[in-house]
């Protein structure tokens, strides 16, 4: 069993920022996980399964050095809120950015946080487009190119990204607040469902000193100052130098990956 140490969480992310309970304190240590975290689901392909609890989160996240997906990236920092004396709230949401909202189910994890000047949404592991900064409700969130809000539809609130001259929703939440047995269900399905996307596809990405590495499947994209290049991943050992390079971790199990769309891997 490993308990949950703020110092061995801290050093992870490299903060040597406050430790009071403010939005500065919030937001910093919000970026300063997703700057240091990754995510990633190898150990979906690789047959491991994902465990959430906080103790398996911390040896494999902190630990480990590893990265992870949304349920592993909140559990985590919702943890380390609470050590820095916060009180976060955790929500389900639908992930509605490639797909209807009927066909989206609750297998998205979210955190609130209260301040004075209102509730915000912390996001650290939806993927490639999450934001970087706490976004407030029924108001727009700028970290230097990107951009995101929270607006109201319905009896849900939507999160939204600025692209292409665009905004795209990416999830919707009732934000009500959700209990543990909420986030083992949903992790279950993504993490075995045959068609689960999370089952069937490599999804990696880190926040590098440049922009953002993103990967999807063979195609790995890089953003730097708001342009992009897409370059295609030759082979499992180039993809584990990718994970050495841009991700700080190795794992040798790379090389006998099995990723059902992309069968063709060397």
């Amino acid at each position: 069993m490993t308990t949950f140490d703020l110092d061995g969480y801290l050093a992870r992310i490299r903060w040597n920022g406050p430790h009071e309970a403010t939005y500065a304190t919030a937001a910093g240590v919000l970026r300063a996980h997703m700057t240091h975290i990754p995510f990633e689901n190898l150990d979906v392909l690789l047959g491991r399964g994902i465990r959430i609890d906080s103790d398996s989160v911390y040896a494999k996240l902190v630990v480990a050095r590893r990265g992870g997906y949304c349920f592993e990236q909140a559990t985590l920092l919702q943890s380390a809120l609470v050590h820095l004396g916060f009180n976060p709230v955790v929500h389900t949401a639908r992930v509605i950015q490639m797909r209807p909202r009927s066909e989206a189910a609750l297998t998205h994890m979210v955190i609130t946080l209260e301040f004075d000047d209102g509730r915000f949404v912390l996001d650290p592991g939806y993927g490639g487009l999450a934001p970087l900064v706490p976004v407030p409700l029924e108001a727009d969130a700028r970290d230097g190119r990107d951009l995101h809000r929270l607006v109201r539809q319905g009896h849900e609130w939507v999160l939204e990204a600025h692209l292409d001259g665009t905004w795209t929703a990416l999830w919707s939440s009732m934000l009500e607040p959700a209990e543990p047995v909420d986030f083992l269900m949903a992790n279950h399905f993504v993490s075995t469902f045959p068609t689960s996307p999370f089952v069937t596809n490599l999804m990696l990405r880190a926040i590098t000193p440049t922009g953002r590495v993103s990967v999807m499947n063979r195609a790995v994209t890089r953003r730097r100052d708001g342009c992009e290049e897409t370059k295609v991943i030759e082979s499992r050992r180039a993809l584990r130098t990718l994970l050495n390079e841009d991700f700080e971790f190795d794992l040798p199990e790379t090389e006998r990956l099995r990723v059902p769309s992309v069968p063709e891997w060397t």
